[in-house]
């Protein structure tokens, strides 16, 4: 039995068939983690989503902001954007179905017995590992409700703020799930931005990675995320970094949560 954990597909359906061929996944023996981010800019969202599903208890996955971002949009909040490939998704006969299964996905996933927890892009340098799952459920419990068409109308800025626990209503819940969906740099004190995409050189000085901050209260767990393709790999003691820009055409990775090792596939560009 073994557990792997997979970057970003965003649509690369056959990628990822590549990519479970090439680490002889067998589901009824191994589980598979998804950092988020399964859908939308590669070719086939419609398929990567219904596999993922219908792999049930096998596979754990945490939502990205290209999964919210369908969910929004299905909820004629969001619109499509030129890039989009999403609207197959949102054509199926079974769409309704899939969307709820989506949106009954968590931001944050622990398993004590591995010592691994997994995000999409980061966490808040305050947060340790109680917090954080407990902030996590919060944007969950809305996401779940009849009040998520409101949140959808909300759950993005695009200028930079700062956490504190003393944030309330809409406002809390935006700074929350960009955290754990779209944050890249930020500052010691919490604040962050989400206007810097590419790695790490290109930011205000001030700004660092967020798994560089010093004094982070997640220092001593290993987190596995995704969602920043220009990073490159990283792999240490506290964080694994598992974005290889399948998309971009670099590669599709596997990172082996009971051995640590890598098995990574070349991939056709999709996306300039």
């Amino acid at each position: 039995m073994a557990t792997w954990a997979i970057g970003d597909i965003q649509g690369c359906f056959d990628e990822l068939q590549q990519l479970l061929r090439a680490i002889e996944f067998d589901p009824a023996h191994d589980c598979l983690w998804f950092v988020g981010d399964l859908v939308n800019r590669g070719p086939k969202s419609l398929e990567t989503l219904r596999f993922i599903r219908d792999l049930a208890d096998t596979a754990t996955v945490v939502l990205g902001n290209h999964d919210f971002h369908l969910l929004a949009v299905a909820a004629g909040v969001g619109r499509l954007h030129k890039k989009d490939t999403l609207q197959p998704i949102l054509d199926a006969p079974d769409r309704e179905e899939l969307l709820d299964w989506l949106r009954f996905r968590p931001l944050m996933h622990y398993h004590a017995d591995l010592g691994y927890a997994m995000v999409h892009a980061g966490l808040a340098p305050t947060w340790d590992l109680h917090a954080a799952l407990g902030y996590a459920a919060e944007v969950e419990s809305v996401l779940r409700s009849d009040n998520a068409s409101e949140f959808y109308q909300v759950m993005y800025s695009e200028v930079d703020d700062c956490w504190s626990d003393t944030l309330t209503g809409n406002h809390r819940l935006r700074v929350i799930t960009d955290y754990f969906a779209r944050v890249r740099f930020c500052l010691p004190d919490g604040c962050y931005s989400v206007q810097f995409k590419g790695p790490p050189g290109g930011q205000p000085v001030e700004y660092l990675p967020w798994f560089d901050l010093p004094q982070r209260a997640t220092a001593g767990l290993p987190i596995i995320f995704g969602h920043w393709s220009s990073l490159g790999v990283v792999d240490n003691s506290s964080v694994v970094a598992l974005d290889t820009g399948c998309l971009w055409g670099r590669q599709l990775s596997a990172f082996c949560l009971d051995e640590p090792c890598w098995v990574r596939i070349q991939c056709p560009q999709y996306a300039k």
